[in-house]
């Protein structure tokens, strides 16, 4: 008994000792520093940041519209075969349907009733219609209403809405968010585009309004100039300060710039027809944009040129005469006589793009320009949708983009009395006023490959030559969207096969609503 009893107290203490050692345990064990929060301005910033194209833009839309080639195959097939290489095709999707689309939704949601937050919401709206813009020209039908918000009302399979919806709805909502901001409110001084300055924020919002009235030349056009008129009278971009560009360094790079100067440093070229249009015009903007290590018969030839030590048979030229653009239509074994014809010593003897220059890692990434505003709207006033001087728009179009050259560093910079010479000799001629605009658009738009790939299916400008690569897959001339990412047959089924049931097969052939032939 007496052993029960001293067993019984031992127990409770021991009981109570551990009871005692619990009080504050759950405290204990909290991370004092761990948030518990997110702060919109920071997922805002990460949307801005990840919005830069992303490397597939190179073997797809940059290689449709015959700026920049490869020869090799593989991972690197896309518009230089006119295949269907999904594993690169879903690019556009990762990023901006991923990344920007859910962390914009996010910020709309955190910031929609908080008053203090205004700018905020109105930023995260504008951002978003890009985004959904690149989306959408980029495959058509796109979850646009239901995008963003499987997390916050648990839609998992969002519906994928006809193009023409979106943008119907694009224009509403940027012409409601660009008027609602507000410089009497709280200004988000941390955001990395225009570090909260709503006048930039609000021209930025017209002019890529602007752009997406333009896209329904072809289809609305009522629309289109209704929107347009809305545009100009918010107010455009006034000067290359107003560029809506990413500022990258070397914590956040450039995807294009990164790829290019480690594993296809020796993959990518310029394309003859971008070549050959500038070089046949006298474009001093092909000084700023090439390279070419004369004499490379291989990769390491180009690097060594790099590094400063080039073989004896190798030297490096910016020089305009000296560039030699790549034939379309050739891979990696075809493309070898092509070059020795032309007396070069092998395929790495084409020009590239400069990766130390315009291809650098933290190269700028260049949304919407001022540039290429004043080229949209010289086509407006040509088509009768706004009141203007179409040949000063022209001539400030062209002049705005040599001089953007200069923030890639002062080895890009184009001389302003090469400006100036390469202006007054190419006025614009009313006969041929739209082709004229929409080349000079095709360079503007130079690396941003979804917006050089929409507006060459809009307009037909410039006029190529069908890519004549033998192994092509596709019925026509030119790849005319790119393929849904396969991973979106299984986790969303229904939505996508209804999309494709209206839009057309899911291929590089079907044309997305606004690009009609005419």
């Amino acid at each position: 008994m007496k052993k029960s009893i001293i067993y019984f107290l031992t127990t409770l203490t021991l009981l109570t000792g551990i009871t005692a050692c619990d009080k504050g345990f759950d405290e204990l064990n909290k991370n004092p520093v761990q948030p518990t929060s997110l702060n919109p301005g920071f997922l805002m910033n990460y949307a801005i940041i990840m919005a830069s194209f992303p490397s597939s833009t190179l073997p797809y839309e940059l290689a449709i519209v015959q700026q920049m080639v490869t020869p090799y195959s593989g991972v690197l097939a896309g518009g230089n075969f006119n295949q269907d290489n999904r594993p690169v095709t879903l690019g556009n999707w990762n990023n901006y349907y991923r990344e920007v689309i859910k962390h914009t939704t996010d910020v709309m949601q955190m910031t929609m009733e908080d008053e203090s937050k205004t700018n905020l919401y109105q930023m995260a709206r504008i951002w978003y219609s890009l985004a959904a813009m690149i989306l959408t020209d980029t495959y058509g039908e796109v979850p646009y209403f239901d995008a963003g918000l499987g997390y916050l009302e648990g839609i998992a399979t969002p519906q994928y809405d006809p193009q023409q919806q979106i943008y119907q709805a694009l224009l509403t909502v940027l012409e409601q968010a660009t008027a609602n901001l507000d410089d009497t409110k709280s200004i988000e001084t941390g955001d990395v585009l225009y570090g909260g300055d709503v006048e930039k924020w609000k021209r930025f919002g017209n002019s890529l309004m602007l752009r997406a009235a333009m896209r329904l030349s072809k289809v609305d056009t009522d629309l289109a100039s209704e929107y347009v008129a809305k545009a100009v009278a918010g107010g455009l971009m006034q000067a290359n300060a107003d560029n809506a560009a990413i500022r990258h360094d070397f914590n956040y790079v450039n995807p294009v710039g990164n790829i290019l100067n480690a594993t296809e440093a020796n993959n990518f070229y310029l394309a003859k027809p971008f070549v050959d249009y500038l070089s046949s015009n006298n474009d001093p903007r092909l000084a700023s944009i090439a390279v070419r290590y004369v004499g490379a018969t291989s990769g390491p030839d180009q690097n060594s040129a790099i590094d400063g030590t080039p073989p004896e048979n190798v030297y490096v030229s910016t020089i305009p005469a000296d560039q030699v653009g790549m034939p379309m239509g050739f891979d990696n074994a075809t493309i070898i006589p092509v070059a020795e014809s032309q007396g070069l010593a092998s395929f790495y003897d084409y020009s590239q793009l400069d990766r130390t220059r315009m291809g650098k890692r933290d190269a700028p990434a260049y949304l919407v320009t001022y540039a290429e505003t004043q080229l949209l709207l010289a086509e407006a006033v040509i088509r009768g949708w706004v009141q203007g001087n179409a040949a000063g728009l022209f001539e400030e179009g062209i002049r705005a983009d040599m001089e953007q050259l200069a923030e890639y560093g002062e080895d890009t910079a184009v001389p302003p009395e090469a400006i100036e010479a390469y202006i007054q000799a190419h006025p614009l001629n009313t006969a041929n006023a739209l082709e004229q605009i929409n080349n000079q658009y095709w360079v503007a738009s130079f690396l941003n490959g979804p917006e050089a790939f929409a507006n060459f299916r809009r307009t037909g400008y410039p006029i190529l030559t069908p890519n004549p690569f033998p192994g092509s897959e596709i019925q026509g001339d030119f790849i005319h969207r790119l393929t849904y990412p396969d991973a979106e047959f299984a986790v969303n089924t229904g939505h996508i096969r209804e999309a494709i049931s209206r839009q057309g097969p899911d291929n590089l052939d079907t044309q997305v609503w606004w690009d009609v032939e005419q």
